[in-house]
């Protein structure tokens, strides 16, 4: 767990599961897999075994001990609903979550119908916790199939992260969602973004009423070119008022 943060929307992680593998285009390039495998081999690091798929028991209740409320990025390093990943083992993390209601949790995945079907089993007879905010991960427009399966996911606030944002998304309904962040690629053999692309995104957020965050445009280093957009930073973030039900 990393108190503190570069990414921009949240303040720290947590990675009570760390490794994955790849399953669309957004992970040619993970910038999680690069790093993990610089480690492999080696005695005594967390990323002794690179970037293979680990579930580390020993941090589930980290998040616990932190008694100042934070934004916490849940599983910057994987994907907790990698089909490798046991319900009891996510089970555990979803309780460590429910209990620490101080902080805000941003669960976010790429495996949109195991997330949803999860969620759906968990919180079938309850109300969702309103600090677990649950998003999918949306590249290019042959991803958009998570975004309905994310709007039928049972969640406190429901966002996607537009990154990195490799082709135009399109038209794109955003009922039901309450916060987009939009981001280009960044390291070595980063994609270019393209200006109308995201302002395609931006523009569709402003019309539907969702806020809207630009991360920034990538490169080289992730802020080889700053975050600008149009003559401004767009930082919003959803409220829970705002919620979409």
């Amino acid at each position: 767990m990393a108190d503190g943060s570069a990414i921009e929307w949240t303040d720290a992680t947590w990675n009570p599961v760390t490794g994955c593998t790849k399953i669309s285009r957004g992970c040619d390039n993970c910038y999680a897999e690069r790093f993990a495998e610089r480690f492999r081999g080696v005695a005594g690091h967390p990323f002794s075994n690179g970037f293979d798929l680990t579930l580390r028991p020993e941090r589930l209740h980290q998040p616990l001990r932190w008694r100042r409320p934070r934004m916490i990025f849940v599983n910057s390093m994987s994907d907790l609903f990698h089909k490798n990943v046991p319900d009891a083992f996510i089970d555990q993390v979803f309780a460590t979550m429910e209990e620490a209601d101080w902080h805000v949790f941003q669960v976010l995945s790429k495996r949109s119908s195991l997330m949803r079907d999860y969620l759906r089993r968990r919180y079938q007879d309850d109300e969702p916790p309103a600090h677990i905010w649950c998003g999918v991960s949306v590249e290019d427009a042959q991803a958009k199939g998570r975004i309905e399966q994310l709007r039928a996911t049972p969640a406190g606030i429901r966002f996607l992260s537009i990154e990195p944002l490799i082709g135009a998304i399109g038209p794109v309904n955003l009922q039901g969602i309450d916060w987009v962040i939009v981001g280009g690629e960044s390291g070595p053999g980063a994609r270019p973004v393209h200006l109308d692309w995201v302002r395609e995104v931006r523009d569709q957020c402003i019309a539907q009423g969702v806020a809207f965050f630009f991360k920034q445009w990538g490169g080289t280093r992730p802020k080889s070119g700053g975050r600008e957009l149009d003559g401004r930073q767009w930082s919003e973030f959803p409220t829970l008022q705002a919620a979409s039900g």
